[in-house]
């Protein structure tokens, strides 16, 4: 039987996205880079601002950013529901982090992230 180990996002820029979710979920932040990683970073003459490869921790599987090499178009989609108590309130501090609200339907409020990735919020149970 398998669970889930991460979830992998498909990106433009990985470190700027990652940040974005990070701030967006309760629990969640970037992984610390370490003196190893920053050093196979420099050898491929990337930064933690430029890795093309981000991940977020936290209280349940983490999450992966990873630039994309096709087009938009044929890249994978995933989408989110994140739960919160006040709605209307996430959806602001969430623009706030560089979201922007698609739409508000019955019930939950669709999102759209930095790179235009929809998810949603709906209320916590």
């Amino acid at each position: 039987m398998g669970t889930i180990r991460e979830i992998v996002f498909d990106c433009d820029n990985a470190p700027r996205l990652a940040r974005f979710w990070a701030a967006v979920l309760d629990g969640y932040h970037v992984r610390p880079y370490d003196d190893a990683e920053i050093a196979r970073l420099a050898a491929r003459g990337l930064s933690p601002e430029t890795d093309p490869t981000v991940l977020i921790d936290g209280p349940g599987p983490f999450l992966c950013f990873q630039e994309g090499r096709k087009g938009r178009a044929e890249r994978s989609t995933l989408h989110l529901d994140v739960a919160a108590h006040d709605r209307r309130a996430e959806a602001a501090r969430l623009c706030a982090l560089g979201a922007s609200v698609d739409r508000e339907a019955d019930g939950y409020t669709v999102m759209r992230d930095p790179e235009g990735n929809a998810f949603c919020i709906v209320p916590a149970r």
